[in-house]
Order: structure tokens, then C-alpha cells, then sequence
């Protein structure tokens, strides 16, 4: 298991990734001073974005059904735990966005690869 998302669990036969980001902001509040640096109180944490990226090849790493499993998740809105292969859990996340990327069409216009980028948010743990 590379990570999962709720139920879903992106690995080799599903949807592998190469590369999971991760950006975590914290909130600060600043008033400026005469003659001073600004005074700075912090207010918290703020977005936590994590972004996962990979390629599906089907019928050598992935399905055609992965891609279209996370969209279902993500028109329902409500937010997944997320975990990675190590089973730490990150928090709870909604899907965001997802991109993708159709390569090498067949005669029918059916990809023999898929790049794809899926954007998490993290919410309030619930």
C-alpha cells in the first residue's frame, strides 16, 4: 500500500503514484508598528494541501476504474481520512481536484496511459 484515501487504496493494481507533495501553512496576524518591525500573533494552523501525482497503465500498473472511483468520492464532498504506507494518518481530507491526462490514444480513443494529479484539502478533524 502506497497511501490511502478512505476506502480507497491507491497501490500497484489500482492507482499508483510517484510523488505525494505536501504543503502546510500556519496563520499569523500582523499589525504594523511606527518606527518597528510588525507585531506578529499567531493564530493558528492554516491550509494543508497535499497533492498526489502518477501515471496508470493499465493492464501494467492501475485501472481505468481507479481514476473514475476517486471522482465518486469526490462528487459526494464529504471529506477521507488519509494515510500513508507507513499507516500514519494525516487528517481528514477533501477531494479538491483532479487532472487528467489521456496519452497514446488506441483507435478508439481509449488511453493507453493516464497521468493524474489528484489536490486534497485538509478540514477539521471531525
Amino acid at each position: 500500500m502506497l497511501a490511502a484515501l478512505g476506502m480507497f487504496v491507491f497501490e500497484t493494481s489500482s492507482a499508483p503514484f510517484a510523488e505525494l507533495a505536501r504543503r502546510r501553512d500556519w496563520r499569523h496576524a500582523r499589525t504594523d508598528l511606527y518606527g518597528a518591525r510588525a507585531a506578529s500573533q499567531f493564530l493558528g494552523p492554516g491550509e494543508d494541501v497535499v497533492t498526489i501525482s502518477g501515471t496508470l497503465v493499465p493492464g501494467l500498473a492501475g485501472k481505468y476504474s481507479s481514476i473514475e472511483r476517486i471522482a465518486e468520492m469526490a462528487d459526494t464532498g464529504d471529506a477521507h481520512q488519509l494515510a500513508d504506507g507507513d499507516g500514519r494518518i494525516l487528517g481528514m481530507f477533501t477531494i479538491e481536484g483532479l487532472d487528467e491526462t489521456h496519452k497514446y490514444l488506441t483507435e478508439r480513443g481509449k488511453a493507453r496511459m493516464i497521468d493524474f494529479s489528484i489536490t486534497l484539502k485538509r478540514v477539521a478533524d471531525a
